[in-house]
């Protein structure tokens, strides 16, 4: 299993009223491979916010299938670049930037359930 994180950093007050665009139902959800998305906001900054997405895919290669998909394509769609529309988006974005990271997982543990 391999969980691919996008940091995102974003202006201050906007990571947890975005959060809730990454969970929506798409058709991500239907993509062989996908296990789930979890949105994370990290505590304790005070000069930017940051939202980590993580998505969980059972291999490398089918995250890879998805990020190359029209599904992927078409929910990523951005103005045309140099476009009017790009610079208002760029002015109006509270997005300061973002990272993609790549984790393999190789161990784990879970809880022992109560008696």
């Amino acid at each position: 299993m391999v969980i691919v994180t996008n940091r995102i950093k974003t202006k201050v007050g906007f990571a947890e009223k975005m959060a809730p665009n990454f969970v929506r139902q798409s058709s991500l959800q239907q993509f062989e491979g996908f296990i789930k998305v979890e949105v994370t906001v990290t505590q304790n900054l005070t000069d930017y916010d940051e939202l980590n997405v993580n998505m969980y895919w059972d291999s490398l290669e089918s995250f890879t299938v998805w990020r190359n998909s029209d599904s992927f394509k078409e929910s990523h769609k951005r103005p045309e670049p140099g476009s009017e529309e790009e610079k208002q988006a760029k002015v109006n974005s509270p997005i300061l930037g973002s990272e993609i990271v790549i984790q393999n997982i190789v161990a784990s543990t879970e809880a022992i359930p109560a008696n």
